[in-house]
């Protein structure tokens, strides 16, 4: 032992002493590497999902330039027709979608009325165009599996997301009964909602768009408006469509229209015309900005998550110093011993600092373990809740700067346990009694 420790290299000394130190206490040191990991691994996790989510939401082609609804919340509105999140802030009169579709600045006009789900997915009224004409992301269209097609938009047919067929088990040719009122509760729950009487075929399933799309139910916006339990108030007054009775566009009523401008200033001028001079109400443009508004108005909850993430880093440094300040006095004959022989100081003080870094290494490690399950089931979430989709593979930063922080933080940690190491007692601990 004595020719073994005293002529190596110093860097193989510091190794050799390490080895031994984590294989002698290897249950402490697995605890203390499993807490460094899942530190490390929540940081990484806090960085990546703000990131992404906020990137999804505001920085995601989602086919329209802006939206129009009642007066009201641009952010209601926006997650009420885009993401399909919350409640319509109100209806406003056929009239304005007429006008709109006309209009040469518009180059798409997509109505949409709402006020029914299946199983907690969102019904949705609107026209063949969304099939025909909408573009999302680069250019893409809307895609059909298999024999699907669109709607008649004068018949009882509908269009299911991806992900209502996936979790619905809704198919191609296969039929359901809309309920009454929008509900955000568990998709899975057939609790407490009234079944309407209408019927209504499966004609088309979509193919996966990644997008809110995939969590809503597409039916005719006729549909809507015949709906049993259903009253149109375009005129102010009470309407109710009777069977085989056409109804005027007067009476018709929306709860937003999806707008693609055909130049990119016309989005500004409507603006002012809507919002700046008008009171009746209300245009969400552009969308982007008004999701990047949300996230900063709840950045706040960000930065707890962060804080809370840091404060699990701090005390996976603080085990650190623990687990390897505990094993000091138990080694110092070791120390004495290896002082003894030719060891210097500067070795056993190396020796314990390495300790505490290898330590946090291997965390850093394990923390892309726990960091890939934190985002794929947060990402399982998002889309579960949204619709959106993240990329639980996509790199961030953060991927490469807080494992070498974590073992810097690490052999900071083992400085003080080190020290106690340094002054070690040569004389005074060779005593095998002592």
């Amino acid at each position: 032992m004595t020719t073994a420790i005293a002529h190596p290299s110093r860097a193989l000394a510091v190794a050799l002493i390490v080895r031994r130190s984590l294989r002698r206490h290897a249950f402490a040191t697995a605890v203390t590497i499993l807490a460094a990991g899942l530190a490390s691994g929540l940081v990484m996790a806090v960085f990546a999902i703000q990131s992404q989510s906020q990137r999804a939401f505001t920085g995601g082609n989602v086919g329209f330039d802006a939206v129009l609804g009642a007066r009201g919340s641009k952010l209601q509105l926006v997650l009420n027709s885009v993401f399909h999140l919350d409640e319509s802030p109100g209806n406003i009169p056929w009239s304005v979608y007429a006008r709109l579709k006309a209009d040469p600045r518009i180059r798409l006009a997509i109505p949409y009325a709402v006020g029914d789900n299946y199983r907690g997915y969102r019904i949705v009224g609107t026209t063949p165009d969304l099939f025909d004409r909408y573009r999302y992301g680069n250019d893409r269209s809307l895609a059909f599996a298999g024999k699907g097609r669109a709607f008649d938009p004068d018949l009882r047919e509908a269009v299911i997301g991806s992900f209502v067929a996936e979790r619905t088990g809704l198919r191609y040719g296969d039929h359901f009964h809309p309920s009454h009122g929008i509900s955000f509760d568990d998709a899975d729950d057939d609790e407490g909602h009234h079944a309407h009487n209408e019927e209504y075929v499966v004609v088309g399933v979509l193919e996966p768009t990644n997008s809110p799309i995939d969590r809503v139910v597409w039916i005719p916006i006729e549909g809507v408006f015949r709906m049993g339990g259903h009253v149109l108030r375009g005129e102010g007054q009470v309407f109710v469509p009777k069977h085989g009775e056409t109804i005027p566009d007067e009476h018709k009523e929306l709860s937003a229209i999806m707008l693609k401008f055909a130049a990119p200033t016309v989005g500004a001028d409507l603006d002012n015309v809507i919002n700046k001079e008008g009171k009746e109400f209300t245009l969400a443009w552009p969308i982007a900005a008004v999701m990047t508004g949300f996230f900063e108005k709840f950045g706040w909850i960000t930065r707890v998550l962060l804080l809370v993430a840091y404060l699990v880093v701090a005390v996976s440094a603080c085990a650190i110093l623990a687990a390897v300040y505990n094993t000091i006095n138990e080694r110092r004959r070791e120390f004495a011993i290896l002082r003894a022989i030719g060891a210097r100081k500067s070795i056993v003080f190396s020796a314990i600092v390495v300790e505490s870094a290898t330590i946090a290494a291997f965390g850093a490690v394990l923390g892309f373990v726990f960091y890939s399950a934190i985002v794929i089931v947060a990402a399982s979430i998002i889309r579960t809740q949204t619709g959106v989709v993240i990329d639980a593979w996509a790199f961030h930063p953060a991927l490469a700067y807080v494992p070498p922080g974590m073992i810097a933080l690490g052999a900071l940690a083992g400085v003080v346990p080190a020290v106690k190491a340094y002054a070690t007692d040569v004389a005074a601990n060779l005593n095998p009694h002592s």
